[in-house]
């Protein structure tokens, strides 16, 4: 589990495809700081829940199975990724909680500087729609972001200089794809819900 709450950013340092859309391994330079990383933990690499399967003073290696690379864009070498170690128990959480389990790739429709803050906009697939609301939250790369709102489909969020410093997403521009995961809760609790106001339609022989 994550908090949304990025770490800090590293560059790809190489890409090896393994597998043809089946299996890539990335490796990525190792910040100074992830100094007590082991093999088999949890990295969010992009807001990917990752496995550490290699590391050296220098470099996490990742590997990158089929259903996530059928999700995430293509992964460059020189691209610079966010970084979030998995949370220890008891730790505080100042994002929300991020499982790490992207939804989909989703694209940019603005990312306007202005004032020292990013007004960004992303547009969402319908099928996410009921899940993204007003002050709700979403992961984009992995970074806790607030809904300032939304309207059919394009949600807008406000990054401040803090979020733009120490992320990624300072540098995206329209037309970019982002990765996407909606909130934890409501991907479990929306379709709950669906299923019962969809049984209580069929049990009233209304069609819907």
């Amino acid at each position: 589990m994550f908090s949304g709450i990025v770490e800090t950013t590293a560059a790809i340092s190489r890409v090896e495809t393994v597998a043809v859309n089946s299996l890539v391994r990335i490796g990525v330079d190792r910040p100074s700081t992830f100094d007590d990383l082991n093999l088999g933990d949890s990295v969010a690499v992009n807001g990917v829940c990752l496995t550490v399967e290699r590391l050296t003073a220098s470099e996490i290696q990742f590997a990158v199975a089929k259903e996530t690379l059928s999700i995430v864009p293509p992964y460059r070498q020189g691209a610079r990724i966010n970084l979030e170690r998995s949370l220890r128990v008891g730790d505080r959480n100042h994002g929300h909680a991020v499982s790490g389990h992207v939804d989909c790739a989703a694209k940019v429709m603005s990312a306007d500087h202005q004032d020292g803050v990013m007004i960004l906009r992303v547009e969402l697939p319908r099928g996410l729609w009921p899940m993204v609301w007003k002050k709700g939250s979403l992961a984009i790369n992995g970074v806790s972001l607030t809904v300032n709102d939304v309207r059919d489909g394009v949600v807008e969020h406000c990054l401040i200089p803090e979020t733009l410093l120490r992320t990624n997403l300072k540098d995206v521009q329209a037309g970019d794809l982002v990765n996407i995961e909606v909130d934890t809760m409501a991907r479990a609790i929306v379709p709950i819900v669906q299923n019962l106001v969809d049984e209580a339609i069929r049990r009233a022989g209304v069609k819907s």
